[in-house]
């Protein structure tokens, strides 16, 4: 395993060799970029990517993220030949190093402050859909196909948080069904089920998502932040103790700027210019 590109800020300027990463203003965009294969993941990519989420946590400019894929396609997952073939040849010691690093990936994605907003269209498999379950938002096409596919190829469901974490977005039932089965969930009925929070024509899935990215880039980003922090947290809480962490979270809120500006605005019948601190 090659040594992935070291990430260095500010983002904009940073050259990526496993992804393509474009920053416009505030708002971030990843595009896994092996559009001939439907975007697999590689060892490489697994470990800048993880990288890149790691550094953005420290990022002053960026405010949102998009992660989308190239080709009209998502993501297809590890990729059979450069991932899955190499593992059937490590022993247990290296096999935990590797689920370990992908389990980073979703780690470092989570405890960014930014809002992530994964735009998917065609194959989201595998390790892709476990991205997608990993952003905060996620905005679909009608020919959008999401598999969680660990079953097929012989492993558990519980792969890089996904029993953790889809339950939560779908429900308990219906996560079971998808992990034990590894179906294709396609593009209507995951919006219906609310793994989808959009369902866009396919032209225009990308825009749509970096429309609302820079709305969320442009808005109280600390509270946003808090926010993301809170839905967090709190799936470990008391109904209770989030009750408490939420009125400790909001009176940092009201210490900011941002809460400030938006009372001067309303009482000036103007619409607030948030800054983010």
């Amino acid at each position: 395993m090659t040594i992935a590109n070291p990430v260095t800020l500010p983002l904009a300027g940073f050259t990526p060799q496993h992804f393509q990463l474009s920053v416009a203003g505030k708002v971030a965009t990843v595009t896994l970029n092996r559009p001939e294969k439907k975007n697999p993941l590689t060892f490489e990519s697994y470990r800048e990517l993880t990288d890149f989420f790691l550094a953005a946590q420290k990022e002053e400019e960026v405010k949102a993220i998009v992660v989308t894929g190239a080709g009209g396609n998502f993501s297809s997952g590890g990729d059979v030949f450069e991932i899955i073939g190499p593992l059937v040849a490590m022993d247990t010691k290296d096999l935990l190093k590797f689920t370990r690093m992908t389990g980073e990936l979703v780690k470092t994605m989570r405890a960014c402050p930014q809002p992530i907003i994964a735009a998917i269209d065609g194959i989201c498999a595998g390790a892709g859909a476990i991205m997608a379950m990993a952003s905060d938002l996620r905005f679909g096409t009608p020919e959008t196909k999401i598999a969680f596919l660990f079953n097929r190829v012989g492993l558990a469901g519980c792969d890089m948080g996904a029993c953790a974490m889809l339950p939560r977005i779908i429900g308990q039932g219906r996560a079971a069904e998808l992990l034990y089965t590894g179906r294709v969930l396609r593009g209507d009925e995951a919006e219906r089920w609310g793994f989808l929070n959009r369902l866009v024509a396919r032209e225009s899935v990308l825009s749509e998502a970096q429309a609302l990215a820079i709305e969320l880039a442009d808005g109280p980003t600390f509270a946003n932040a808090m926010t993301k922090r809170m839905l967090e947290m709190e799936w470990a809480m008391s109904v209770e103790s989030a009750i408490e962490a939420e009125a400790v979270a909001q009176a940092l809120c009201m210490q900011t700027e941002d809460f400030s500006r938006a009372y001067h605005a309303f009482a000036a019948k103007q619409k607030p210019v948030f800054e983010g601190n």
